[in-house]
């Protein structure tokens, strides 16, 4: 028995389609005791889980010279918004390679898109 036929599942539609190489800001709800407030995190889509009610992907950033990830599940009610900043041009699907380069080393090429290619 798997976990979607016990709970429905709402997919949200804030979350556009993302894949590694993605920078994004993920605008995520923090509650802190009584008060709740809105967390923003911008960084590199490292990997992306697909499967069902378990999707996630990795947000990677550095900051003051120290990595920081977070995961956040595609289906969780706390997830607001992901903004789609710029689609990144890699091959690989996992990107973990990223956590030992430094990070200007890191900075990943943007893809072009047709729109972008067409004279003008």
């Amino acid at each position: 028995m798997d976990m979607a036929s016990l709970i429905e599942v709402k997919t949200n539609p804030n979350i556009p389609p993302l894949a590694p190489g993605d920078t994004v800001k993920v605008s995520s709800k923090l509650v802190e005791g009584e008060k709740e407030r809105t967390q923003l995190f911008q960084g590199v889509v490292i990997k992306v889980r697909r499967g069902g009610v378990g999707a996630s992907f990795t947000v990677r950033r550095v900051t003051h010279g120290i990595g920081v990830e977070r995961t956040f599940p595609l289906r969780s009610p706390l997830l607001e918004k992901v903004q789609l900043l710029r689609h990144g041009k890699v091959r690989r699907a996992r990107l973990y390679y990223l956590r030992g380069l430094s990070a200007r080393a890191s900075r990943i090429k943007e893809k072009r898109t047709e729109k972008e290619t067409e004279p003008g």
